[in-house]
């Protein structure tokens, strides 16, 4: 069986993720959400609650975290991990951004 090996791919230019917001980048094991934060710092997640599911993509991001649109979770968007008193843990994906374009590195590719 041939595994893929991780790659870096470009996905998109920083200003074209909405300040506090998120773009969603369909990959084939997941859709990955991409967050920018006032600081213009950028960070990728898996586009899923560690407690139900929800789309942190539609969340509100605040500072460096942001909070699940569901049941109000908050996830840290350096670590993935649930914030306070919640456990769980949002899968990260490695992010670079190189010349004002964001590139991520994912073991599958882009659909």
């Amino acid at each position: 069986m041939n595994a893929m090996l991780p790659t870096w791919i470009d996905v998109c230019a920083v200003a074209d993720i909405p300040l506090r917001g998120a773009r969603v980048v369909k990959a084939l094991d997941g859709d990955i959400a991409v967050f920018r934060t006032t600081g213009d710092h950028v960070f990728a997640l898996y586009d899923r609650c560690p407690h139900k599911g929800g789309p942190l993509s539609q969340g509100i991001v605040h500072d460096s975290g942001v909070t699940c649109p569901l049941h109000n979770w908050v996830i840290d968007l350096e670590t993935g991990r649930a914030r306070g008193a919640d456990e769980g843990c949002a899968r990260k994906v490695a992010v670079e951004v190189i010349e004002g374009r964001v590139r991520l590195r994912i073991g599958a590719a882009l659909s």
